[in-house]
């Protein structure tokens, strides 16, 4: 994808954006934009708890346990080779692990966790980090850059 604004566009080097599977971690704001234009299904357990009838948790477990049903829902009700991003999930390194059971039922892999330099921080970075699959989008524009304007020399 050609960049835009001056800012290249991280996801250029993946793969078939119509399979591909990700998860932004952090704050996904600056990124949605270009998430959006990747034509995948953009997934967030806020806004399918905004679908839902919203009634405030007991406890932090019980807001943990609703995600994961809601988001475990979500997933094995889609189809298994169409793409997605997820944002806001998981957010706690129990989630990541009961994803990535998800994703071993279903004989699927993430194409990739990205995060941006501020997010690094976190058992859930760690994780993803120890898997090889923690790709920090910063350095992401920065190579795509580079590689850019080599083209063009």
């Amino acid at each position: 994808m050609a960049a835009t604004g001056g800012i290249s566009d991280p996801f250029a080097g993946f793969g078939p954006i119509a399979k591909a599977k990700y998860v932004l971690l952090g704050s996904a704001g600056q990124w949605l934009a270009q998430v959006r234009s990747l034509n995948l299904e953009h997934v967030s357990p806020v806004h399918l708890k905004g679908l839902g009838i919203s009634r405030r948790p007991a406890s932090a477990s019980a807001e943990e346990a609703t995600t994961l049903a809601l988001m475990r829902r979500w997933f094995f009700a889609r189809k298994p080779d169409a793409g997605f991003v997820l944002t806001d999930f998981p957010a706690t390194l129990l989630q990541a692990k009961v994803f990535d059971e998800w994703l071993d039922a279903r004989h699927e892999a993430l194409d990739g966790v990205l995060t941006a330099g501020a997010d690094l921080d976190g058992a859930v970075a760690e994780h993803y980090r120890a898997l090889g699959l923690l790709q920090q989008i910063d350095a992401l524009v920065s190579s795509t850059a580079k590689s850019a304007e080599g083209c063009l020399a």
